[in-house]
């Protein structure tokens, strides 16, 4: 029985992207030189590094968040340039669950994330498609 994709509107419902950037105390290094590789060359906001499981990421990563107008530039280097690292990118739709589930595309490995950390369902948006953030933020 094949699987009911929901569909979206359009490309202005993806609001961004996230690549999630695995590694280990072996691989650390690696992981500097690609980080270091992405900052260089592309027009990204690094995340902190994670040394500790954190959300749904189950072993140390960071992320890195990029427009929708870098996936094209950033998404191939990173094919090429990863080192052997394993990598999740997602879109930012508004629905975390989602986006790390069903919309995630996986360069090397996959890692089994921690799913049932995640919200499941839209966010709400502006009339202009914009995510809300939450109150208080």
């Amino acid at each position: 029985m094949p699987y009911d994709w929901p569909v979206l509107d359009d490309d202005a419902r993806i609001d961004g992207y996230h690549a999630h950037i695995y590694y280990d105390a072996a691989t650390r290094a690696v992981a500097e030189r690609v980080r270091a590789g992405i900052g260089a060359r592309f027009a990204v906001r690094l995340g902190r590094w994670h040394d500790k499981p954190v959300g749904p990421h189950p072993v140390p990563m960071y992320q890195v968040a990029f427009a929708v107008e870098e996936f094209p530039l950033l998404v191939p280097w990173l094919m090429l340039h990863r080192e052997g690292l394993s990598v999740l990118v997602h879109p930012e739709t508004g629905n975390a669950y989602d986006d790390h589930a069903k919309f995630a595309s996986w360069l090397g490995t996959p890692v089994a994330l921690r799913l049932d950390t995640l919200p499941k369902g839209a966010r709400p948006r502006s009339l202009s498609g914009r995510v809300l953030e939450e109150a208080g933020r």
